[in-house]
């Protein structure tokens, strides 16, 4: 049985993966965490790391960046292990889950979804049969809640196809600025804000007289539930180490 602590667990996605934990038989809802504590199921919330009164096998947190130092602190001085799916980090926080890795197991990854997950590896496929013959431009759509922009997995999945073409690109978030052709080194991400959409994600690789387009719609949100709960089953008993969905896969 795995002991898992939800971070952010009274908002959206904590109250979702609760739910899915209440329906599986290898894990439970130790506790949860979150700034404005509202107990709503058989589980204690608590406002801070500090105040868990067990120490839990694996902490999922779908909460905020700013709670990533409690988190990292906690985790460290009681040896937990970390699933980190919250989006929005600095270069300086996730240089900060970097270090934690080389002293805990730290599942991070941008998208929980398995479909994300083939999407990019598709993508980084394409990039490198297409090369420089084809412009790629990434489009994201969100809810009209989501803070950060462009998305983390917008973000991921124009990584993947940067080192599939050895980091040759540079990434433009705004064209209107610009007066200038566009050149073939770039790849454009732009973001679309609006109702309730949970998550979309389309790469177009746009050549002389042919388009190729690759999507992915997320109807719920609790396809990024189920694979953040697998990634805390996955990682709980893992060596210290930066774990991914591709190793879970």
């Amino acid at each position: 049985m795995t002991n898992i602590v939800i971070s952010g667990a009274c908002g959206k996605m904590g109250r979702v993966i609760a739910d899915i934990i209440s329906g599986r038989g290898d894990c439970r809802v130790s506790a949860g965490i979150d700034l404005s504590p509202v107990k709503y199921s058989d589980f204690p919330v608590v406002a801070s790391p500090l105040d868990l009164a067990d120490v839990p096998d694996v902490i999922v947190d779908f909460s905020h960046p700013s709670a990533l130092d409690s988190l990292l602190e906690y985790a460290l001085t009681n040896g937990v292990a970390l699933v980190l799916a919250t989006t929005g980090y600095t270069p300086e926080q996730i240089e900060k889950i970097h270090a934690a890795a080389l002293k805990i197991p730290v599942f991070f990854t941008a998208n929980m979804s398995l479909g994300i997950n083939l999407l990019r590896e598709l993508a980084k496929k394409a990039a490198s049969v297409l090369g420089d013959q084809f412009d790629v431009e990434i489009i994201e759509r969100h809810h009209n809640q989501k803070l950060d922009a462009p998305s983390g997995t917008a973000l991921m999945l124009a990584d993947s196809i940067n080192e599939a073409r050895d980091g040759r690109y540079s990434y433009v978030y705004d064209r209107h600025s610009v007066r200038r052709k566009r050149e073939n080194t770039e790849i454009g991400i732009h973001s679309v804000r609006g109702g309730t959409i949970v998550g979309e994600h389309e790469i177009v690789f746009a050549g002389r007289d042919e388009v190729i387009t690759l999507s992915h719609s997320a109807a719920s949100k609790e396809v990024f539930a189920v694979g953040a709960v697998n990634a805390a089953i996955f990682v709980k008993d893992k060596a210290p180490g930066l774990y991914s969905m591709s190793d879970m896969i």
